[in-house]
């Protein structure tokens, strides 16, 4: 009997397993490949993925949160008040949703690059640290090789540049789109660190905790 080997259908399956991936099992984390050999997601599942996590209740829950910090810090100067609170949840579900869409599936599909983070957890403690810090400048292409992360650079970019059309003007401006993207940045090499060496633990995956 011949068995014949259907990409697709194995990228379905290990699809459908990442997107039960969630911390203590209900932070989503879907968006890190635990398997090196993970088979390439089409360019439908990573739309799908990408509306999947900006949906998600807790993504929801969280832009609130960002809001309510944001309204303590009084920035973006949209003042105070409810009406304000609610301009900084619109501009914050804004910020996010731009990210994740041209990063997270627009340009990854346009360009055959992953944008999951292929998690190391073996080697020295050094090797680990460098992969993951390296991980929003380098991304494995749908080909298998690693070239440079034109998906998350430019979706950093894209979002931080498309504020200017919603932020304050006392907010707009260069140092807006360059700052944001800056955060961005960082915010990605310390959740990847934290991706390598804590969250796996604690992260549910085909139906148990690893």
């Amino acid at each position: 009997m011949q068995v014949t080997y259907d990409p697709v259908q194995v990228a379905t399956e290990q699809f459908k397993m990442q997107e039960q991936q969630r911390v203590f099992g209900f932070i989503p984390n879907f968006y890190v490949a635990y398997d090196r050999n993970a088979v390439p997601l089409t360019a439908k599942m990573k739309f799908k993925l990408a509306l999947r996590v900006s949906y998600d209740p807790v993504t929801v829950a969280g832009v609130l949160g960002v809001a309510a910090v944001r309204q303590a810090a009084d920035t973006p100067k949209y003042g105070q008040g409810w009406d304000a609170y609610g301009k900084r949840v619109g501009s914050t579900a804004a910020d996010g949703f731009s990210d994740i869409m041209i990063g997270g599936a627009i340009l990854p599909a346009l360009l055959h690059q992953d944008p999951r983070y292929f998690y190391q957890g073996t080697g020295p403690t050094g090797s680990r640290v460098r992969h993951a810090l390296f991980s929003p400048f380098i991304a494995r292409s749908d080909s298998g090789k690693w070239e440079p992360n034109y998906s998350s650079i430019g979706g950093d970019l894209a979002s931080s540049a498309l504020s200017n059309l919603y932020y304050p003007k006392a907010n707009r401006g260069p140092g807006l789109v360059f700052g944001n993207f800056a955060i961005g940045t960082a915010e990605r090499m310390g959740a990847s660190l934290a991706q390598e060496f804590l969250i796996a633990r604690f992260t549910k995956r085909g139906g148990h905790m690893k």
